[in-house]
């Protein structure tokens, strides 16, 4: 199957090229739109239904009119000479907030902008009064729009209505602050939008620089990044039509976690195929160009092929998780990988056949061997030389790293903002009133007859609850069906102490207090993220091992070794565990947050487990093609990583690259800091160093119970180099 794709598209490189360039443009103009309509970024939505916040959220949908795409913002109106509100100033107030929620808002376009491309996010906004300041010095609104918060045209259309608003209110003399998720988000994207722009930038230049370097080619620097993109946007197409004919919701961070995957991905592979490519040409000249591609994409396609069915399965067991964040994800990753698998073994293999030997134009490197002594070799001898203190390094260096996982904490909270106006409008409200007052924490009530004076008794009790700052008189729905009563925490709704409290005094003071016949349920920000904390431990248990045992499953069937595999998963297992543990050290204990973000554990086991394995792949796919070769397995060792380091070195640069990229995007901190390290760790300290060692340790043994024979022909000849000056004395000996 692999080579018929791939034999297939080096016959007809034209047709297949024209069909990707027609399919990815489209799909990546359309792209962008269709994902907006699958993905969802209120995190109690991704709950069980049988958790007590999401029963929660199902009460206020359906008796207290809580829309699944509202967003709420608040908005403190004060005096801008800092004095008390007076009576005047609040029926200003009252007027001016009339004249806004009957005011639709316009979503600002750019000019010529295609209407069909971009959704038209225009809307009313709905205005209510919420808490006034003890002493008067401010009143809160809160807004409530339409729309996910990440959606670029909602944050356009808050911020037309936050200009609006302030002007206003300055009519009147007086100031207004907005805080709440949309305002912290559209806050952030605006102070971070130069960085997000320069870090693309970046990544872009480090992938046509490490290319130029390595190939002194222009098409070999351009190539990689053209074809991931027109890959990319029938990716994003494919993850948006599975999630829309499925009903999948998607995390709104999905979408730009699948693009830096797959530009990672995408520009390995290719490189992969190019390194490989170029190798052929040098050493069979006489060999046409299309019949090199057409050998070293069906060679190179097995291992890539292995390489993104491991991605695949480490996420497809995503399935088999409780949270819905997690859920998602899986099945999104999993489309895109494969599509990216299908151009990898088509629409790359024939950009090479096409671009021939052009394609490293206008380098003269193909008409020479590499110079005798380059870095890669000498690596190489290094690794074959001295095995155990190449192991004992990489192994003691790990170990440190892994230590910092003692002591770990998780962090169910969004990443703290201490420099954007909701930042600061928040840390003024929370001065005077609760800090959580502009995102309480709300009991839900159902029953028959539920009345004010029969809810007397469970709001007194909540009031002199632990940790519960100010309780809101009782709403009652139409008809007396269910209530909601509002708790002001005095924790901040993401703080892992507002977790505590909802999940412990608040939940506890509710089932001794709720009336006869009524049933109760606390929801609010607090409560989901103590519900997730539950759903992300149980989640954790299980989808570690039947994802290790998934890989292990695909090692086993491709390298046909019981040894190997197991070397290969002890490796990467205690990369994983250097990854956490640094990640642990640098923001827990180095920079005193929380702790690591709740999601970072199973993103980064299955990121750098499944993408790290890639380059072990490559490596022992080639140890195992030099051990098919006569002579010892140290030369074997050798000759595997003199050819194979400069793949994984620039490969791993390039996905790492991707990886640092994240840090741009707003709350990605962690996840961009132990990505970028992860897969580092897994390139240079594994794929280069750790599991070489071992092999040249073991010898055939790593193959058991099949060893490669000695004496089969070997898919591309292996020149002899001449020895360089000051070569260690074994080194002819072993070529």
């Amino acid at each position: 199957m692999i080579r018929a794709l791939t034999g297939y598209s080096t016959r007809k490189p034209w047709r297949v090229i024209a069909l990707w360039t027609v399919l990815g443009l489209a799909l990546g103009v359309l792209s962008p739109m269709l994902l907006s309509r699958v993905t969802q970024a209120r995190t109690g939505d991704f709950l069980p239904a049988s958790y007590d916040s999401a029963a929660a959220l199902r009460i206020a949908e359906e008796h207290f009119g809580l829309r699944p795409d509202a967003t709420t913002v608040t908005v403190l109106v004060a005096r801008a000479d800092g004095k008390p509100l007076t009576a005047a100033d609040r029926q200003k107030v009252t007027a001016r907030s009339a004249e806004l929620a009957a005011h639709r808002v316009e979503m600002p376009r750019k000019e010529g902008e295609p209407a069909l491309l971009v959704p038209d996010r225009s809307q009313t906004p709905k205005l209510a009064p919420a808490v006034r300041a003890p002493d008067g010095s401010f009143d809160l609104l809160t807004v409530e729009l339409t729309g996910n918060q990440t959606d670029e045209g909602v944050q356009k259309v808050f911020r037309a209505f936050r200009d609006d608003a302030r002007e206003r209110f300055a009519a009147d003399g007086l100031r207004t602050g907005y805080t709440g998720a949309l305002a912290e988000m559209s806050d952030t994207v605006e102070a971070n939008r130069t960085a997000t722009v320069v870090g693309g930038a970046l990544v872009v230049a480090l992938i046509v620089l490490l290319n130029v370097l390595v190939f002194r080619s222009v098409l070999a620097a351009v190539l990689p990044l053209l074809a991931v993109t027109f890959i990319g946007g029938l990716a994003s197409g494919a993850v948006a039509g599975m999630a829309t004919l499925t009903g999948l919701r998607l995390d709104a961070s999905t979408p730009g976690l699948i693009s830096v995957v797959l530009l990672g991905i995408g520009v390995d592979y290719l490189l992969f195929l190019l390194f490989r490519f170029r190798e052929q040409l040098r050493a069979r000249p006489e060999q046409s160009a299309r019949e090199a591609a057409a050998e070293v994409s069906g060679r190179v396609g097995t291992a890539i092929t292995s390489a993104a069915l491991t991605i695949v399965a480490a996420f497809a067991t995503l399935g088999v998780a409780s949270f819905g964040q997690f859920r998602s994800l899986g099945p999104a990753i999993a489309v895109a990988v494969l599509v990216m698998l299908l151009g990898s073994l088509t629409l790359m293999p024939a950009l090479l056949a096409a671009c021939g030997r052009k394609m490293f134009w206008p380098s003269r490197s193909l008409r020479r061997q590499p110079a005798p002594g380059s870095s890669a070799e000498r690596f190489g001898l290094l690794v074959a030389r001295r095995p155990l203190a190449v192991l004992l390094g990489s192994v003691a260096l790990l170990t440190a790293l892994a230590a910092g996982v003692l002591g770990i904490r998780m962090n169910y909270g969004q990443p703290a903002a201490t420099s954007t106006p909701a930042a600061a409008t928040a840390a003024e409200i929370a001065r005077t009133l609760p800090a959580g007052v502009s995102d309480p924490t709300s009991v839900y009530l159902t029953g028959s007859g539920l009345s004010a004076a029969g809810l007397d008794g469970l709001s007194k009790a909540l009031s002199s609850t632990e940790g519960v700052g100010q309780v809101a008189p009782a709403v009652l729905a139409e008809g007396g069906r269910a209530a909601r009563i509002d708790l002001y925490l005095s924790a901040d709704a993401q703080s892992a102490r507002a977790r505590e409290l909802a999940s412990g005094p608040v939940r506890a003071t509710v089932a001794a207090h709720t009336p006869t016949g009524a049933e109760a349920h606390v929801g609010g920000t607090a409560a989901i993220f103590a519900d997730v904390s539950d759903a992300v431990d149980r989640d954790l248990r299980i989808v570690f091992p039947v994802a290790a045992a998934l890989i292990g499953l695909i090692l086993l069937l491709l390298l046909r070794s019981l040894l190997a595999p197991l070397v290969l998963m002890l490796a990467v297992g205690l990369g994983f565990a250097a990854t956490l543990g640094a990640s642990t050290l640098l923001f827990q204990h180095g920079l005193g947050e929380p702790g690591v973000s709740f999601t970072l554990p199973l993103v980064l086991f299955l990121f750098v487990v499944a993408l790290g394995t890639d380059y072990n792949i490559l490596i022992t796919d080639r140890i195992r093609e030099e051990m098919e070769r006569p002579g010892p397995a140290r030369s074997a060792v050798a000759r595997a990583v003199r050819h194979t380091t400069p793949t994984i070195a620039t490969a791993g640069l390039v996905l790492a690259g991707s990886f640092a990229s994240l840090a741009t995007t707003p709350g990605s901190a962690q996840v961009a800091f132990a990505l970028t390290l992860g897969i580092l760790l897994s390139a240079f300290v594994l794929s280069l160093a750790l599991v070489p060692a071992l092999a040249t340790l073991l010898g055939r043994t790593l193959w058991w119970p099949l060893r490669p024979s000695r004496h089969r022909a070997p898919a591309v000849p292996a020149p002899t180099p001449a020895p360089y000056e000051n070569a260690p004395a074994d080194y002819a000996h072993w070529h």
